[in-house]
């Protein structure tokens, strides 16, 4: 058995509850489920497989379980691991107040990005494969950032900043 993140977009206490969730999950055949914060992140246990497979299995429950289903984006907890190991951020000189986000993609982009894009204090800084890492500067203005992140990449992603990361590989 191998352990797996699956982070859903648009997630919120509001819209859907995580013992629900968890339920999806367990409906859909995997294993050791738990949620982490209350955001749509779904820690589980599958034999190994590819993303994609994993991804629709776990949509496909939450559409027969809930009615609905939210993007869901699976990483291994080891990809995580090697995402944190690696500090994409470094190099980079950030405002001390700066926040680091990480997008997860479902595939990589099939555009090339001229790096980095800024906008009212928020940054694409780099992109490695399918995980695109950006920092902004928290303003009145909002979620600057997802705007930007949206603009450039779409919609089909979900974002997480770099503590929920590390939680989620811990």
């Amino acid at each position: 058995m191998k352990a797996y993140a699956a982070l859903l977009r648009g997630v919120s206490p509001t819209n859907a509850k995580m013992p629900e969730l968890k339920r999806c999950f367990e409906a859909a055949g995997f294993e050791d489920v738990r949620t982490v914060l209350s955001s749509g992140n779904v820690l589980f246990r599958a034999q190994p497989a590819a993303a994609k497979s994993l991804e629709r299995r776990a949509e496909r429950a939450m559409e027969k379980e809930l009615g609905r289903a939210f993007l869901t984006i699976v990483r291994s907890i080891d990809t995580l691991r090697e995402i944190l190991d690696a500090d994409p951020y470094a190099g980079f000189r950030l405002p001390a107040q700066a926040k680091r986000v990480v997008t997860f993609l479902r595939a990589p982009p099939t555009t090339d990005l001229s790096l980095p894009v800024k906008v009212d204090g928020a940054q694409i800084l780099r992109l490695v494969g399918a995980e695109v890492f950006t920092a902004y500067v928290p303003s009145p203005r909002g979620a600057v950032f997802m705007t930007l992140l949206e603009k450039t990449l779409g919609k089909d992603i979900t974002t997480r900043t770099w503590d929920t990361v590390k939680k989620l590989a811990t």
